[in-house]
C-alpha cells in the first residue's frame, strides 16, 4: 500500500462508502440507524445517527486496526511526528490511563508534579504504582503551581534510580511549561521513560512559536486531547508514542480499559480534525495567538487584573509558557477566580472553562472570533466595576506539600471508616478531593490529612469551588484508614 496524503480522512471516507451501499442492519446498535428512536434523531440529526455504526469489516475494528483505522492511525502519526498513534474513544483520561499502565506495575515508582490530573492518580490507584512527587514552585503573587525545575527532577531521579517513568504537564492548565528537552534526556541518561500529559497541548504540534511538543523533545509517550485545542468531538483523544515503545504492548494496555464498541462518531471526528490540523493548523493556531494577545493587552488595561504571558519565563521552574492561554489573575479586583467565574456566567452568559481560588482560565482555540473576546473582555471590566472590593481577606491558592503515607492503591482499597471532615486532621485519607476542573487533587489516596489541606478545603467551598471526589457528595465527611493513628 503506498503512503497515504493527509489529505485523506480514512474512516470518514469509509463511512460514505457504506451509507451508499444501503446495508441491512441486522448487527448493534439497537436503534437500527435511528429508526428505533425517532427522538434521538430529530436531536441529532438523520445523518448523525446513521453514522452510529458497530465496527464490521469495511469500518476496521479499534481493537485491532488492520485497514481504515490502521491508516487513520498511521497518519495521526505522520502529522503529530510520533512512531505511533492510536485514536482513543474513552477521553484522555483513558490515554492517561493506558500511559500509566503500560509503563509501571505494583510497586514501581512514577516520579511526577502533584498537579496532575486525577486521571494520572486513578491511573496509580488501578496498577499499584507508586508517586515520587517533584514539588513544583509557586508564584506568590498569582498563587499557581510552576513546572518542575529540572535539578529537582535529577534530584528526585537520583533518590529513586529503580523508578521507571518521569512524567510531566505539557503545559499545565494554566499553560506553563517545563523544559522538556533536558527531563527528557534526564530520565533516557537514567534508564528511564518520560511520559507528557499533553492534555492542553495538542496545538504544540501545529502552530509556529509555541513550546516544544512531547514527540519534538523526544519523550516516550504523550496523551493529547485531540477535542480541547484541536477541535475533534468531546471524549476523542490520542495516544502518541515514540520509537522506543513496543506498539503492540501498547494495544494490549489500551484493550484491557477501552471498549470494544468504539464509536465511529468520535473515530471520525479524530480523523477529520487531524487532516484539518495537518492542513491547515499552521495558520488557524497563529490566529488564536493574535486573539490570546489581544486579550491579554485589553485586559491587563483594565487595571486590577493580570493576564499573564511569556514574562514569566525563568529558565526553570517556568521554562516556556503557551501563549494561546488566556489564564487571568483577578486577586487585585478583591474577587476569588471562581467568583468571577460565576458572575461571568450568572450576569453575563459567557460560559469561562474554570475559575480557582486566585484565576481564571479563558479558553481560547480555533473557533473563536473576535467579538466574543470584545465580550468577555467588556464583561470583565463590568465584574471589576459593580462588584470589584478590597483585596483583603483573598486566600491565595499556596501550594500544600502531600505527605504520602501509603500507596494510592493501598489506601484506596484499605479498610476504612467515614468521620465528620473536621475531625480528619492526622489521619490518612483513602479517596480523593479535588476542585473541578481543573481536576487536580487537593487530596489524593494514601496522603495524610493536615490542617492546612483542610482549611483550604473549607475556603474553597465557601467560595463555590465545585469540589469532586470523596465518596459523600456533601464533603462532609471524608473516607480514612482504619486505625491509622
Amino acid at each position: 500500500m503506498g503512503k497515504l496524503s493527509q489529505e485523506r480522512a480514512p474512516i470518514y471516507e469509509a463511512l460514505e462508502r457504506l451509507k451508499q451501499m444501503r446495508v441491512v442492519p441486522f448487527d448493534v446498535p439497537g436503534h437500527k440507524r435511528g429508526r428505533g428512536n425517532p427522538e434521538l434523531v430529530e436531536l441529532l440529526g438523520e445523518k448523525c445517527v446513521s453514522m452510529d455504526v458497530n465496527s464490521m469489516k469495511p469500518l476496521d475494528n479499534l481493537c485491532h486496526p488492520v485497514s481504515v483505522i490502521r491508516d487513520a492511525e498511521e497518519l495521526a502519526a505522520e502529522a503529530f511526528g510520533a512512531a505511533h498513534a492510536f485514536l482513543m474513544v474513552g477521553g484522555t483520561t483513558s490515554a492517561v490511563q493506558s500511559m500509566i499502565l503500560s509503563v509501571a506495575k505494583r510497586g514501581d515508582k512514577i516520579i511526577l508534579p502533584r498537579n496532575v490530573h486525577r486521571s494520572v492518580m486513578g491511573a496509580m490507584v488501578l496498577c499499584g504504582a507508586v508517586p515520587v512527587y517533584v514539588n513544583p514552585e509557586c508564584d506568590d503573587r498569582l498563587g499557581i503551581p510552576l513546572g518542575m525545575k529540572v535539578e529537582e527532577v535529577e534530584r528526585a531521579i537520583v533518590e529513586n534510580p529503580g523508578a521507571k517513568a518521569v512524567l510531566v504537564n505539557n503545559p499545565t492548565y494554566y499553560g506553563i511549561c517545563s523544559d522538556l528537552r533536558a527531563i527528557v534526556k534526564l530520565a533516557h541518561d537514567h534508564g528511564m521513560l518520560c511520559l507528557a500529559d499533553e492534555a492542553h497541548g495538542t496545538h504544540f504540534y501545529f502552530g509556529e512559536n509555541l513550546p516544544v511538543s512531547a514527540m519534538a523533545a523526544g519523550a516516550d509517550i504523550a496523551a493529547v486531547s485531540m477535542h480541547k485545542s484541536g477541535g475533534s468531538l468531546t471524549q476523542s483523544s490520542l495516544l502518541l508514542a515514540g520509537p522506543a515503545m513496543q506498539e503492540g504492548h501498547l494495544r494490549q494496555i489500551i484493550n484491557l480499559t477501552q471498549t470494544t464498541s468504539a464509536s465511529y462518531l468520535l473515530l471520525s471526528s479524530l480523523d477529520i480534525s487531524r487532516r484539518n490540523l495537518a492542513l491547515r493548523g499552521k495558520e488557524a493556531f497563529a490566529r488564536v495567538v493574535e486573539l490570546a494577545e489581544y486579550a491579554r493587552r485589553e485586559i491587563n488595561g483594565i487595571g486590577g487584573y493580570y493576564a499573564y504571558s511569556r514574562e514569566l519565563i525563568n529558565g526553570g521552574s517556568v521554562y516556556d509558557f503557551d501563549v494561546t492561554k488566556l489564564s487571568v489573575n483577578t486577586l487585585e479586583v478583591g474577587l476569588a477566580g471562581i467568583e468571577v467565574y460565576d458572575l461571568l456566567r450568572d450576569e453575563y452568559d459567557i460560559q469561562i472553562e474554570f475559575g480557582d481560588l486566585g484565576n481564571i482560565l479563558a479558553y481560547l482555540s480555533i473557533g473563536d472570533r473576535p467579538r466574543e473576546v470584545e465580550r468577555l473582555v467588556s464583561a470583565l471590566a463590568e465584574v471589576r466595576r459593580r462588584f470589584g472590593r478590597q483585596k483583603a481577606n483573598l486566600m491565595s491558592q499556596e501550594y500544600i506539600e502531600p505527605a504520602v503515607a501509603v500507596s494510592p492503591q493501598d489506601a484506596f482499597y484499605a479498610q476504612k471508616e467515614s468521620l465528620p471532615i473536621e475531625e480528619t486532621e492526622g489521619r490518612i485519607c483513602s479517596e480523593f478531593v479535588m476542585c473541578y476542573p481543573p481536576g487536580i487533587p487537593i487530596l489524593a489516596p494514601g496522603e495524610r490529612i493536615t490542617g492546612d489541606i483542610l482549611r483550604y478545603i473549607a475556603y474553597a467551598k465557601e467560595k463555590g469551588c465545585s469540589m469532586t471526589g470523596p465518596e459523600d457528595p456533601g464533603i462532609e465527611r471524608l473516607n480514612v484508614l482504619k486505625g491509622d493513628h
